[in-house]
């Protein structure tokens, strides 16, 4: 792609809000659109030591406002751009199914994860699985205007038993 076409992909694809044709389900992630400062906490599985991380979260209306896509964005000194792209994740409401199918990609940590996200309690609930095939469970609680927290849950028997295997909390920046 050529740099005179960049502007014009991220034209293409940024929307400036939500579709009207069903703007109470495009509210459940579009609450999230804006700027995020994030920080969390992370399993390692290997070594059973939790691993604190901070990061940005940048969160847009795409595709004619019909989905939802965020970009995880760590500082970098090495990087042109002062930061390193580390996950994308895509947010797409079907309306045939009437819910909610994300898809999330971190190539450097070798995770593309595809789950189904439905309303729950006063947050969002979004089920699937791992690239290894195990459950996964992702959280959205304590969703307000300037805040949320989120955790990962991940299961190794089926979803008999969940463990935490993260917890981030994220103040709105925009």
């Amino acid at each position: 792609m050529t740099d005179a076409a960049r502007p014009r992909f991220a034209e293409a694809l940024v929307a400036p809000s939500a579709t009207p044709d069903y703007p109470g389900r495009m509210r459940r992630f579009g609450q999230l659109v804006g700027t995020w400062a994030a920080k969390g906490h992370r399993l390692n599985e290997e070594t059973g030591e939790w691993v604190e991380r901070d990061f940005t979260w940048l969160v847009e209306f795409i595709l004619e406002g019909r989905a939802v896509q965020d970009v995880e964005i760590v500082p970098s000194e090495t990087h042109p751009s002062g930061y390193e792209t580390v996950a994308t994740a895509l947010r797409v409401y079907d309306p045939y199914a009437g819910l909610w199918r994300v898809s999330y990609v971190a190539p450097t940590m070798g995770e593309y994860c595809h789950l189904v996200a439905t309303p729950y309690r006063n947050g969002l609930r979004q089920d699937g699985t791992r690239t290894d095939g195990r459950p996964i469970r992702w959280n959205f609680t304590s969703i307000t205007p300037d805040g949320y927290t989120w955790e990962g849950w991940m299961s190794a028997d089926d979803g008999a038993t969940w463990v935490m295997v993260e917890h981030n909390e994220a103040t709105r920046l925009r």
